[in-house]
C-alpha cells in the first residue's frame, strides 16, 4: 500500500466519536452498540457513540432510547430531513464532539476490535486509517458473490484512475481526525457514495493515511440497504468529481501545513 507517513502530533486526541447510520436496524443495533461500547471501554478509549436514525419505519428509535439508559456514551439522533446513507453520516458528523471519528455500520458487519486499532494509529499521528478486507490478514465472511465481484471491479477502477494502491476504498469502515473531516468539506454525496468521497478527498488533499487488514461478516439480521443497480452512476459521479479536483484544481484544496 502506498500509505504516507504520520503528519500530526502523537497522542493529542482526547475523544473518539463513532458515527453509525441506522435505517430499520432494530434487530442489529443492540448487539452492535453494546459490543462496541464494551470493547472501547475495556481498552480505555474515551468515546461517544452517535447513532443516527435515518427515517426508520421499525422500532430503531425505541431501541436507541432503551440503550441510552444503560450506555451514557450513546448519543442517539434522528435525521428528520432528507434521508440517505451519506446524509445520515454527515448529520452524525455535524453532531459529534470527538477530535477523531470512526464511521461504522449498524449491522454487526464491522469488528469493534478494529475500531480500537484505528484509534491507536490515529494516536500515532496518522490523519486517516483505512481498513481493507482484501489485504493479507483481512477477510470476509458470507459475502454475496455478485456483490463481491462488483466490489472488486469498482475498487480496481478507483485504483487505476487515481493511481493509488488502496484496494478497498468503497468500504465505509474508516477512521479520520476531525481536521480531515473539516478539511474535506463540503461533503456532497447523499448516499453510499459518501464512502468513496471521504477517503478519496482525504488522499487527494494531502492528508496522511495508512491501511490495516480488517474483518467483515455479512449481517445476521435485517435487510441490506445498498442496491447495486441504484449506486453505479452515483459512485461514478463522485469518483469523477474528486478526479477533477485531483488533476485540475491546481492544489487549491490541499491540506496546508
Amino acid at each position: 500500500m502506498n500509505a504516507t507517513q504520520p503528519s500530526a502530533q502523537k497522542n493529542d486526541l482526547r475523544l473518539l466519536s463513532v458515527v453509525i447510520p441506522a435505517r430499520d436496524e432494530e434487530a442489529s443495533l443492540s448487539p452492535t452498540v453494546r459490543h462496541l461500547h464494551l470493547e472501547l471501554k475495556l481498552q480505555g478509549v474515551p468515546h461517544e457513540i452517535v447513532v443516527v436514525d435515518d427515517g426508520s419505519s421499525d422500532k430503531t428509535w425505541q431501541v436507541l432510547q432503551a440503550l441510552k439508559k444503560e450506555i451514557p456514551e450513546l448519543a442517539p439522533a434522528q435525521n428528520t430531513g432528507l434521508n440517505g446513507f451519506g446524509r445520515a453520516i454527515i448529520f452524525g458528523l455535524d453532531r459529534s464532539k470527538g477530535d477523531a471519528v470512526v464511521i461504522m455500520m449498524a449491522d454487526e458487519s464491522d469488528d469493534a476490535r478494529d475500531a480500537v486499532r484505528y484509534w491507536k494509529l490515529l494516536q500515532e499521528g496518522y490523519d486517516c486509517v483505512f481498513g481493507s478486507r482484501f489485504v493479507k490478514g483481512g477477510g470476509v465472511i458470507d459475502y454475496p458473490r455478485i456483490k463481491l465481484t462488483v466490489n472488486r471491479l469498482a475498487n480496481f477502477f478507483i485504483r487505476v484512475i487515481f493511481g493509488i494502491k488502496l484496494n478497498d476504498t468503497t468500504n465505509a469502515f474508516k477512521a479520520y481526525r476531525r481536521t480531515v473531516i473539516d478539511g474535506c468539506r463540503p461533503l456532497i454525496a447523499p448516499h453510499f457514495n459518501l464512502t468513496v468521497e471521504l477517503p478519496l478527498k482525504a488522499i487527494v488533499r494531502g492528508y496522511s493515511w495508512t491501511v490495516i487488514p480488517i474483518t467483515w461478516r455479512n449481517r445476521r439480521a435485517g435487510v441490506a440497504k445498498l442496491k447495486i443497480r441504484e449506486m453505479g452512476s452515483r459512485y461514478l459521479f463522485i469518483c469523477m468529481y474528486v478526479w477533477l479536483e485531483k488533476y485540475f484544481s491546481r492544489g487549491d484544496y490541499r491540506k496546508r501545513s
